[in-house]
């Protein structure tokens, strides 16, 4: 029998204290906050889900939700509301909610916000790729800030100019605040 992993509150808010299975609402689950890569939750804690890993993004128009990149593992994307414009492969796509994005292994991509107000995507990305991670140059991205100057193949590196990520409680103002529904 599985086990029920006991939360935690931290000032970023609920996380799982350990391992089990868990029901955590996303408002009330621990978030990311960037000022220039918008808002998200991971749902996770430590150690993180050894298989896969699912976030909720919430992106303002003209806010990458990183930045262009390709990684050894396939990712899977659903805008539940509001416009981006998936960077893919050096060409632009309008997306709309209820569009699906696959990215199979090695994909170019990122998403920016756009239209009038935030864009809320679900994402889930493979786990088991192991460390295969590249962030190239891209014309198309650099076109919308969402792009790196110098190739890099670290997070570390190609982040390193950003501003840093803060762990805050869900923010009102955010799609869900009002009335629970994105």
């Amino acid at each position: 029998m599985v086990p029920e992993a006991s939360m935690e509150d931290g000032p970023g808010g609920k996380k799982p204290a350990g391992e089990g299975w868990y029901v955590v609402n996303a408002r009330e689950a621990e978030w990311i906050h960037n000022e220039k890569f918008g808002s998200g939750v991971t749902f996770e804690g430590e150690p993180g889900f050894p298989h896969y890993g699912i976030n909720i993004q919430v992106m303002w128009p003209g806010q990458p939700n990183c930045y262009y990149h390709a990684e050894e593992g396939q990712e899977d994307f659903l805008v539940v509301s509001g416009e981006c414009i998936l960077l893919v492969e050096g060409e632009e796509r309008p997306l709309r909610a209820w569009d699906f994005v696959h990215c199979p292994p090695w994909t170019e991509h990122v998403f920016v916000g756009a239209g009038d107000g935030p864009c809320v995507m679900i994402g889930a990305g493979a786990r088991n790729a192991g460390e295969g991670l590249r962030y190239p140059v891209s014309d198309v991205a650099l076109k919308h800030s969402a792009g790196v100057k110098e190739e890099a193949t670290t997070g570390k590196v190609a982040y390193a100019d950003t501003p840093e990520s803060t762990r805050a409680p869900y923010k009102e103002g955010l799609p869900g605040s009002e009335d629970g529904m994105v």
